[in-house]
């Protein structure tokens, strides 16, 4: 039996958000990936690197895993109630609505995280007190079926761990080993808590210029 695996796009969105996950989710057994947007066709990611929707949300009414990627100055798609209310949909049909990063800001928005915990990038972590969730400071956050992670690189890490509950552990380790997930950063910076906090504090005000967009 396969295993349909949703991708939401949607431009402005960061492309790691998106590409990690679905590089470690397409090795699962019997994946079936489906990349979804408002209007199929090409999406420009905040880098610039373009990616394609192949369906429509119309076209797409159920999914086992949902995967929400976050973006800078598109983070709750408010300006688009129709993409929140085809989030609550497909939601109510998977075995696991996930996001990366501001992701989750969107899952809030469309009102799936009240009073559950969840995490986010650190720079808006609080921001999900707005929809009544409980922000946790952790890479992966398991609330029920919903599951979150920090941000942009957490995903992998996230997709990694859902590899194991849906495949086994010794599915998911083989995948690690197959993308060589080893990381050995030349700095120990990726981290509000490790990094230099002047370099902390310039960041945040930089990306609250993007995130308040």
């Amino acid at each position: 039996m396969s295993m349909k695996i949703v991708f939401l796009l949607y431009d402005g969105m960061t492309a790691l958000d998106a590409i990690g996950p679905h590089e470690v989710l397409s090795r699962i057994p019997k994946a079936q990936i489906q990349r979804v947007a408002r209007v199929p066709g090409p999406i420009q990611t905040c880098s610039g690197l373009q990616l394609i929707a192949d369906l429509s949300l119309s076209e797409i009414s159920q999914a086992d895993i949902l995967l929400i990627p976050g973006a800078g100055n598109a983070t709750t798609l408010g300006q688009y109630p129709d993409i929140l209310d085809w989030i609550r949909v497909i939601h109510a049909t998977t075995l696991w609505t996930t996001s990366i990063c501001t992701g989750s800001l969107i899952l809030g928005a469309a009102g799936l995280l009240q009073g559950l915990r969840a995490t986010s990038h650190w720079a808006v972590l609080d921001r999900l007190r707005t929809w009544g969730a409980e922000p946790m400071h952790s890479r992966i956050v398991e609330s029920g079926k919903i599951m979150t992670s920090a941000g942009v690189s957490a995903g992998i890490d996230m997709a990694l761990a859902l590899a194991a509950k849906i495949s086994g552990q010794s599915v998911a380790e083989t995948i690690q080993l197959g993308i060589e997930y080893d990381p050995e950063p030349p700095f120990d910076a990726g981290s509000p808590d490790k990094a230099d906090p002047v370099i902390v504090e310039a960041l945040r005000k930089r990306l609250m210029n993007v995130f308040e967009k």
